[in-house]
Order: C-alpha cells, then sequence, then structure tokens
C-alpha cells in the first residue's frame, strides 16, 4: 500500500481510501496525508473503536499525530438474521434480562425474544442472511487529550461510554429487542464492558 499512497498523493487528491493500515509505513503515510487536508478512509483489525487508538500507537504513530488527525472510528460486527418463515417467541435468561435492562429499561417490560427453529428456507439454521453491529467513537477535546496523554484503551473507552457511545453489545440488544437477531449471536461477536471500571484521574 505505502507506494502505491506515495504515487496517488502526488496527485493530489480530496478522498483517498486506503483499504486497511497493516504497517508502520502505511500508517505514517496515512496520517500524514490527513494532516494535508486529505479526508482518508481506512480499515484496522481490532476488537473494539477505542482499540483502533491502541493499534495506531503499536504501529509507533505519535501520540499527538493521532489526537490531530483521527476524527472516528466505526467498529463493526456482523451476526446472522433470524429467519422470518421460522421464527418463534423464547424465554430469555434471567441474567441476560438483567443486563439489558441497564440500556434498555423501557423497551425490556414489553420485550419479546425469538428464535429461528429451522425450516428448508433457512437451511434449517434458523438464521438467514446477517446483518452489522456498530459501536461509532466520535473524537472529541477530552478524548483527544487521553490520547495525548497516552492513557490506556480502556480509560478511553470509559470516556467514550460517558460521552454517548453506545458499544456493540448495547447495538447487539437493541437488535435483539427488535426481533432481528438472538442473544446467541450478541453473545458471540460483542464483549461486555465492564461500566464499574473507574478512571485513576477522577
Amino acid at each position: 500500500f505505502a507506494s502505491i499512497l506515495r504515487s496517488i498523493l502526488r496527485h493530489n487528491p480530496d478522498i483517498i481510501l486506503i483499504g486497511e493500515i497493516r504497517d508502520m509505513e502505511t500508517a505514517d503515510i496515512a496520517v500524514r496525508a490527513s494532516l494535508t487536508g486529505h479526508l482518508v478512509f481506512s480499515t484496522l483489525h481490532t476488537n473494539d473503536a477505542p482499540s483502533a487508538i491502541t493499534r495506531l500507537a503499536d504501529m509507533e504513530v505519535e501520540p499527538y499525530l493521532i489526537a490531530s488527525c483521527l476524527e472516528g472510528v466505526i467498529a463493526q460486527r456482523l451476526v446472522r438474521r433470524i429467519c422470518n418463515e421460522c421464527k418463534e417467541p423464547v424465554k430469555a435468561d434471567d441474567v441476560i434480562l438483567e443486563e439489558i435492562a441497564e440500556t434498555y429499561p423501557d423497551k425490556i417490560k414489553n420485550a419479546i425474544f425469538y428464535k429461528g427453529k429451522g425450516c428448508p428456507k433457512c437451511n434449517f439454521t434458523g438464521y438467514k442472511g446477517r446483518i452489522a453491529l456498530f459501536e461509532i467513537m466520535v473524537m472529541n477535546e477530552k478524548i483527544r487529550e487521553m490520547v495525548v496523554h497516552k492513557r490506556p484503551s480502556n480509560e478511553i473507552r470509559y470516556q467514550a461510554i460517558k460521552d454517548g457511545l453506545r458499544t456493540l453489545r448495547q447495538d447487539g440488544w437493541n437488535r435483539v429487542l427488535s426481533g432481528v437477531t438472538t442473544v446467541e449471536e450478541v453473545l458471540r461477536v460483542a464483549r461486555k464492558t465492564e461500566m464499574s471500571f473507574v478512571s485513576p484521574n477522577e
């Protein structure tokens, strides 16, 4: 990617799309390009949105450069969609109900959970197609300051949640409450975020 990026920059593009930032050289060119007025989109392999900052730091991108150039991160996980032809209500575990109620107390009261029992339309899997869960972290002054001061990703994640970030798991529960996917699918792809974590600076 690095040599192609250098060639692209000579054409002075407005927007640059990089398939994946996978090494130090590509990361450096992408950051420098964004700092010279180019809008850069790319992908990274991380567990969640805040971990993208750690991944860039691992590639030796300076924290002040990350804070200056990064505008936001979208994390995505795919879950299977319940087959509409064999969809049926199921009982949810009490522990799961308690967790969902923390985020969606109003929706949980009359919630109906579903699962596909399996039919010829879905090859007896109970699922047909996939949908995406999203976690969107928008950079703000507080998070930029934490990046510059090299705060760990769990502290940055905690701050982002305080600022309104909806985690992959929370987005997953919203899809479960909408009857689109199952509890099992959310548990498969999204880890639980411990909101009891307290930042040492607080």
